[in-house]
């Protein structure tokens, strides 16, 4: 019996059948897909941080240990695939006499390392000019005391002779703040600043420079082991990796507890990865529960549009002696059968979407456990669309009850307890709650990302999306029963004569016209809202490269060898449409080192966005002309401003140094103002004035940075500066679309770009299903209403005026009514996500060409939903007319 009745089903129900099909491999599909992709951003935060660690371990050893212990100690801890012995060594100062001038510095730190040190720990140390086989200098150190290849420094020592060594390279450490952390401080101990001043000899050369020192002031001499791990023991999920990491750590401090004390950078590191991972689920929360409630929607509404045929299927069958069981089973059978194929076209379509979108395998044994259950809830969700309302409409012992007439349905509930208002008002609640206090689900403190969640706040888009989509179904419904007047006139251009007649039927149908006018404004908020925070984002994250990178193309150089120096063979390139030089220089603020960028006010706008948020007065332009016509002027960042009390108007006194005697000199200034962010510049202190100003004050016009506007390609201006630059050593050249991928795939970021992609496509397909399937199958649903007009002597062109009329209104209002709320919404959630923005967008971006993609793909479903039923109407009248 099943079998026939399926097959009936199959032959003339097939397009409710496999409508309802659809709806749930939609839904299974997306789901399946946000699931993968939190799995897949998972793994991906924790190969990408485990890359980010230079050293995973670093083991300071203490007084009287056994190196060797410790070192045995290591390798049985966890398998190991570098590992290397660093000395540390504090000295009073550094000497050096060039140029017939003497530069001497304050206290700082001599590294020995062995030969194998720069291969196994690459990232540590960036060569900048000359060799690092030899004894190398940091940057900043070279700089003070004016020195280069070739040249040579003077050790002084604790109560041991000076020592003289001869520069061989200079060099950058780019992670000094941790080559440099202070091992076994508590917990929440401010953290230490790395040495102004740094050299690095070889570790046979250290031994003999440091054999008196270090027997005479043994406390001014430390070692460390520095250990690279095997990655490839590490779990793929971040709280299991941070697991993972913190008990070998722990199994280590075991086994050397007395004589040797452990800094766990991976651990560490991948502690920040979990907090990263919340994060991700909140990102979903925030744009994927719109998507799947739209999707589960979809399916409910396609499956409730054939419920009038079902009714009267039901009727047929009780008529003829089917008991309510029996009745039921065949409701759960077709069920069954669009809930299990529904399933696994779904999990097949997310498969493929998942592959070419986000690029994560879903069809393996580590999804097991997400398919089983995405499978489930799609047979769950057909059992609710169809099993449910035939239990409900069963439940009349009578064949009358089965058959009664549409339109006889009551006022919905959450019409009569006006639960659309109730949303809106939580939503407004739970967003100014959020924005009163200043709530941000991601921080990033001193350019380290952190997140903070709040699950109330996702709250409030998504009680947004909900209560607007209910209060355009309770406006249309009121308009449908009490505009007819109005809503004729609208149609006219449609329905010709007939708009009377059409607007009357239109209000008699109010139930059925709202929910799809409700369901095409709900999938056009979701696809405008994702739309344009996705563009939004886009445009802000290249504004961040921009910020991070300097410009389209940055050429970076020392003091030693400024970028200036080929300026004017930089601007003569093609595809150059400007350049600018900018000074960085460093400034001793009391006795913080501060960098110091030296700029034309007038001018820098032109190679480099200055946005408003860069500066504390939200003003760029006025900013920078007070800064222009101030000669002395000065602008501080805002942790300066708070560490020193610091405002507006101040005088302050920084030292720079001199090019003529290369010793610092106090130069006067004036605070013009407060810059929170700046070009090149780092997170946390840095000082912007006036270039002119510096060059006479410090004796050198010389730039170190030069910033390239392109009017092409980055990347092609990128390689023909780094063919400029390549015959002055230490030039660094950098484009920001390298950047842009840097941004794209850190941490903070959580591969957004793949996962609204992935939503801006389902949302397309969810919105040509809402504005052609439901409306469709709500045609087909009424095909015998339809041949009764025909038998009657509808013309062809006044049939069309009800179904082109209906397509227009449902189409056409929800378009408007959904863009309006999507806007909205993508408003509240940039407001709600301003830490993933930095700086902060000042207005959102609207992606004009994929709005009109959505536009014409609901308008091409409707046109292909109603030219399909105005076609269809006038064949097999006879078949209608009795019922089927």
């Amino acid at each position: 019996m099943y079998g026939h009745w399926l097959i009936g089903l199959i032959r003339t129900r097939s397009g409710r059948l496999v409508g309802t099909i659809g709806g749930v491999a939609l839904t299974v599909a997306f789901i399946a897909c946000l699931g993968a992709f939190l799995q897949y951003s998972a793994a991906e935060m924790t190969a990408r941080s485990v890359a980010q660690v230079p050293v995973d371990w670093q083991a300071q050893t203490l007084s009287g240990a056994d190196q060797s212990a410790v070192e045995a100690a290591i390798r049985s801890a966890a398998r190991v695939t570098g590992l290397q012995l660093i000395n540390y060594a504090d000295v009073p100062g550094f000497e050096a006499n060039t140029g017939g001038t003497v530069q001497t510095s304050g206290g700082g730190t001599v590294l020995g390392m062995g030969p194998g040190y720069f291969d196994q720990f690459p990232a540590q140390i960036r060569r900048l000019v000359g060799s690092v086989d030899g004894v190398v200098i940091a940057q900043q150190t070279a700089a003070n005391l004016h020195v280069g290849v070739g040249d040579q420094v003077v050790i002084h020592h604790h109560q041991a002779p000076d020592t003289s060594v001869t520069i061989a390279g200079i060099v950058d450490l780019p992670n000094a703040d941790a080559m440099f952390q202070a091992i076994g401080v508590p917990a929440g101990a401010a953290p230490q600043a790395p040495p102004d001043s740094v050299l690095l000899l070889p570790m046979s050369q250290w031994q003999q420079v440091f054999d008196q020192q270090g027997a005479s002031r043994p406390d001014t001499i430390r070692t460390e082991f520095h250990v690279r791990l095997d990655h490839h023991d590490l779990p793929f999920d971040p709280v299991a990796a941070n697991t993972w990491a913190t008990d070998h750590g722990h199994n280590f401090e075991a086994r050397v507890a007395g004589t040797a004390l452990l800094a766990n950078n991976l651990a560490v590191r991948l502690e920040a990865v979990r907090e990263d991972a919340l994060y991700a689920r909140l990102i979903f929360l925030f744009l994927g529960t719109p998507g799947a409630v739209l999707a589960i929607l979809l399916t409910l509404a396609v499956a409730g549009a054939g419920r009038d045929k079902r009714r009267r299927d039901q009727a047929l069958l009780r008529l003829r002696g089917a008991t309510v069981d029996t009745v039921l089973r065949l409701a759960a059978a077709e069920a069954l059968v669009a809930g299990v194929g529904g399933a696994v076209l779904g999990i097949l379509f997310g498969a493929l979407a998942a592959h070419f979108v986000l690029g994560a395998t879903l069809l393996d044994g580590t999804a097991l456990p997400l398919l089983g259950t995405v499978a489930g809830a799609g047979v769950a969700l057909s059992l609710a669309a169809i099993l449910v309302p035939a239990w409900r409409d069963a439940r009349g012992s009578t064949v009358a009850v089965a058959r009664r007439p549409i339109g006889n349905d009551r006022t919905p509930l959450w019409t009569r307890f006006y639960v659309d208002l109730l949303l809106l008002a939580l939503a407004t609640a739970f967003y100014w709650r959020s924005a009163a206090s200043g709530y941000q689900v991601v921080l990033a403190p001193e350019g380290v990302a952190a997140t903070t969640v709040d699950y109330t706040a996702f709250l409030a888009p998504v009680l947004l999306w909900t209560g607007l989509a209910l209060l355009a179904m309770r406006v249309v419904g009121a308009g449908l029963r009490h505009g007819r007047p109005v809503i004729a006139r609208g149609l006219r251009p449609v329905a010709g004569r007939l708009a009377d007649v059409v607007a009357a039927t239109f209000g008699r149908q109010g139930r059925r016209l709202t929910a799809g006018i409700g369901l095409a404004a709900l999938a056009f908020a979701f696809a405008a809202s994702t739309a344009i925070f996705n563009a939004t984002y886009e445009t802000q994250a290249r504004i961040d490269a921009e910020l991070t990178n300097g410009a389209d193309v940055t050429v970076t150089g020392t003091s030693a060898a400024p970028a200036s120096e080929v300026l004017n063979r930089i601007s003569s390139l093609p595809g150059v449409l400007a350049v600018q030089a900018m000074q960085h220089r460093y400034a001793y603020v009391g006795t913080d080192l501060q960098d110091l960028y030296g700029i034309d006010p007038t001018r820098i706008g032109a190679v480099t966005a200055m946005s408003d948020a860069y500066f504390a007065n939200g003003d760029a332009k006025a900013t920078l002309t007070d800064l222009a016509q101030t000669p002395d002027g000065v602008l501080v960042s805002q942790e300066t401003v708070n560490d020193y009390q610091l405002s507006r108007g101040d005088s302050i006194n920084l030292r720079l140094q001199n090019a003529a005697d290369h010793q610092y000199h106090v130069v006067p200034f004036h605070i013009v103002g407060v810059v929170r962010e700046f070009p090149t510049a780092p997170k946390d202190s840095f000082l912007v004035a006036n270039a002119t100003y510096i060059a006479q004050q410090t004796g050198s016009a010389a730039s170190e940075i030069v910033l390239i506007r392109s009017n092409g390609d980055p990347a092609r201006v990128a390689r023909a500066a780094q063919s400029v630059a390549a015959g002055l050593p230490g030039l660094k050249v950098s484009q920001i679309g390298d950047v842009v991928a840097l941004i794209g795939s850190s941490l903070t970021a959580v591969d957004l770009a793949g996962l609204t992609r992935l939503e801006l496509i389902f949302a397309l397909v969810m919105l040509a299903a809402s504005g052609g399937l439901v409306l469709g199958l709500g045609f087909a649903d009424r095909e015998r209403s339809f041949a009764i007009l025909v038998a009657l002597g509808a013309k062809p062109r006044q049939l069309g005026a009800f179904v082109w009329s209906e397509a227009a209104l449902v189409t056409g209002s929800g378009m408007v009514l959904g863009l309006l709320a999507g806007t909205l919404i993508a408003y509240v959630l940039v407001k709600l996500l301003t830490g993933v923005f930095d700086p902060p967008p000042e207005v959102l971006s609207v992606p004009w060409f994929y709005l009109a993609a959505l536009i014409v793909t609901a308008a091409g479903a409707a046109l292909l939903a109603a030219t399909g039923e105005a076609m269809r109407s006038r064949t097999h009248i006879t078949e209608k007319l009795r019922g089927e």
